[in-house]
């Protein structure tokens, strides 16, 4: 029988809470940022994602109480879910803006990419826990990667170069918490290094072009946002202009560069912009504040774990996170390229909060599974 009071007393209080601070500064936001743009329909973005928390929190609420170590039993069944959906939104998805990232359900969208940055970890990490007696074998190292490179390569052809990147991220951060040497690491660095160098300088001579143009202008871009003042250069210096004009403590209802609509893709990848325009330095770092003490407890329970499946999920989990955050702000403040990297748990979109929150749910779990007492096991759900 379930023990309620067990679960209640070994719950991460504080990752709970900074979710909680992460999900209100989001929703806030996104209302700031889009209330003039549905005319008459001042909640609508607002609305839609509050459905998708309730149905996060749900799920996430049942994803705690369930035994994680389940989830060994199921990897490639997950893994094969992941490749599945990534693959299949190529030929039946919906174009947006050139790109094929969505299946269109009707009274929504629905996004594969977010979907298996739930499932990937669940699977690549129990690969790792189920052969520690291999830890040092190359050849783990290289399936590890073998497997994100499927789903990568396919969310790259979507186009979405961001979430490609995101994934390669979570493999390296699961490896690292599994032990992998550092001398694996090197030559995964030397070989990254060497198939970026070709791709971008000689393989376009000879007709091949694995980097498209508008990728090859975002780079450019980035190097000079006046590049293109008027064209790929737009958004990243409307960007700067709304972070520089929120100063100490924001222009609260003056913030122009949202209202007026300056400020291109408010409510997804630019919405740091708005936060740092609205509130200012002062509410910019009270986000990052609220980061940092998620990514704490990511990273505490990676510590925590009872076993090494839940110590490289919880460690990838907070890698992914931290990644996510960093590339967000960094493009929107011009030290990063544009990607199309959402903000965690705070830009606009139903299926990544869905995804986010039920990781914070698995962390749950392993947080809960850790923190037990003797008379407390057996009480909770396994």
């Amino acid at each position: 029988m379930f023990d309620w009071r067990a679960y209640l007393r070994h719950i991460d209080y504080l990752l709970l809470a900074a979710t909680a601070g992460l999900v209100i500064y989001g929703v806030s936001v996104i209302y700031f940022a889009t209330r003039h743009d549905v005319l008459g329909a001042p909640l609508s973005f607002v609305r839609q994602q509050l459905v998708a928390l309730v149905l996060g929190v749900i799920t996430a609420a049942v994803v705690t109480v369930i035994d994680y170590e389940m989830y060994r039993r199921l990897q490639w069944i997950f893994y094969g879910i992941a490749v599945v959906l990534v693959a299949a939104v190529l030929p039946l998805g919906v174009g947006v803006n050139g790109a094929t990232r969505w299946f269109d359900l009707g009274v929504t969208r629905f996004q594969p990419s977010s979907a298996a940055l739930l499932l990937l970890p669940l699977a690549i990490g129990a690969y790792l826990a189920d052969r520690m007696d291999m830890l040092g074998s190359k050849r783990v190292t290289a399936v590890a990667l073998l497997l994100a490179a499927v789903p990568a390569a396919l969310v790259y052809k979507e186009p979405d170069f961001g979430s490609a990147m995101v994934i390669v991220v979570l493999v390296l951060a699961m490896l690292y918490f599994y032990g992998t040497s550092w001398t694996h690491f090197a030559v995964i660095a030397g070989t990254a290094v060497s198939a970026f160098a070709m791709a971008l300088a000689v393989l376009p001579r000879v007709g091949v072009h694995l980097i498209s143009s508008f990728q090859v202008e975002r780079l450019l871009v980035f190097t000079n946002a006046g590049h293109s003042p008027q064209g790929s250069g737009y958004n990243i210096i409307q960007s700067t202009i709304a972070v520089g004009s929120g100063m100490l403590t924001g222009r609260g209802n003056m913030a122009t560069q949202t209202s007026l609509d300056f400020l291109p893709e408010h409510h997804t990848d630019f919405i740091f912009a708005v936060v740092s325009e609205r509130y200012g330095f002062v509410g910019a770092v009270l986000l990052l504040a609220l980061y940092a003490l998620f990514i704490w407890r990511c990273l505490r329970i990676a510590t925590l774990s009872r076993d090494m499946y839940g110590s490289i999920l919880a460690g990838g989990i907070g890698v992914m996170v931290l990644f996510q955050v960093f590339v967000n702000i960094g493009m929107t403040i011009g030290i990063m390229p544009v990607t199309g990297i959402p903000l965690p748990f705070v830009s606009y979109g139903g299926t990544a909060l869905i995804s986010f929150l039920i990781l914070v749910g698995l962390l749950e779990a392993i947080h809960l599974r850790a923190s037990l007492t003797a008379s407390d096991r057996g009480r909770i759900v396994r």
